[in-house]
């Protein structure tokens, strides 16, 4: 007796239908407009813009090592009198003005992104005390990291533009013709060697936010990746 032939029909036809709800990988930082399903992505993106701040606050009070962008801004609070929040709206707005050779346009979400993570990040400062235990350092480190990955993936999928640093990484890729990953790893080591020569926090954190972050945000983007009407 002839073994059964192996047919199609094994293989289900899931990817036309993930492909079909949930947008590519290299479409997910390209903004749409503001007028497709507005009360489904303004809150989308100011809620993952808020997570994004409280994360911030979670790995700065944990102390034991900061992302790049946070150990320069940590960094800059030891030489003046603005608050965290406050030097990450400074610098997010200078960071804007390099769009302006490279020809980038802000647009809601990149205003957004300098005001909502200012406040929340100087209200989880607030909120959570200073000086803890290792025990809970660790777990806020922790937490700190997986709730970054979430609200990127959050206000990312809103879909309705980059923040300055995220717009200057893709528009110097553009202008120069460089991989978006070189130029990455270019702009946040000298942002890291700065924060850390300013004082900012480079630890055992900093590897590990590195090394998890994107991973935690591949999983949930496709959960919260907006897709465009036809």
């Amino acid at each position: 007796m002839s073994p059964r032939p192996i047919t199609l029909q094994t293989r289900p036809h899931w990817p036309e239908r993930a492909h079909h709800h949930t947008p590519e990988p290299t479409t997910w930082n390209s903004p749409t407009s503001l007028g497709e399903r507005p009360l489904r992505r303004l809150p989308q993106l100011l809620i993952g813009l808020t997570l994004y701040g409280l994360s911030l606050s979670l790995l700065v009070r944990a102390s034991l090592g900061l992302n790049p962008w946070s150990a320069l801004h940590e960094g800059l609070t030891h030489h003046t009198t603005l608050s965290f929040g406050t030097i990450s709206a400074v610098l997010g707005a200078l960071v804007l003005l390099l769009w302006i050779p490279l020809k980038q346009r802000p647009t809601l979400g990149t205003a957004a992104n300098i005001i909502v993570l200012a406040y929340s990040a100087d209200l989880g400062l607030a909120l959570i005390p200073e000086n803890l235990e290792l025990p809970a350092r660790i777990a806020l480190l922790t937490g700190g990291v997986l709730l970054n990955g979430l609200s990127v993936a959050i206000y990312v999928g809103a879909r309705l533009g980059p923040g300055p640093r995220d717009g200057l990484m893709t528009g110097a890729s553009a202008a120069t013709g460089r991989s978006i990953r070189l130029v990455r790893t270019l702009i946040e080591i000298t942002v890291l060697a700065t924060g850390w020569l300013l004082g900012g926090s480079v630890g055992a954190g900093t590897v590990l936010y590195a090394l998890t972050v994107g991973p935690i945000t591949q999983f949930f983007m496709p959960r919260f990746a907006y897709t465009s009407t036809p």
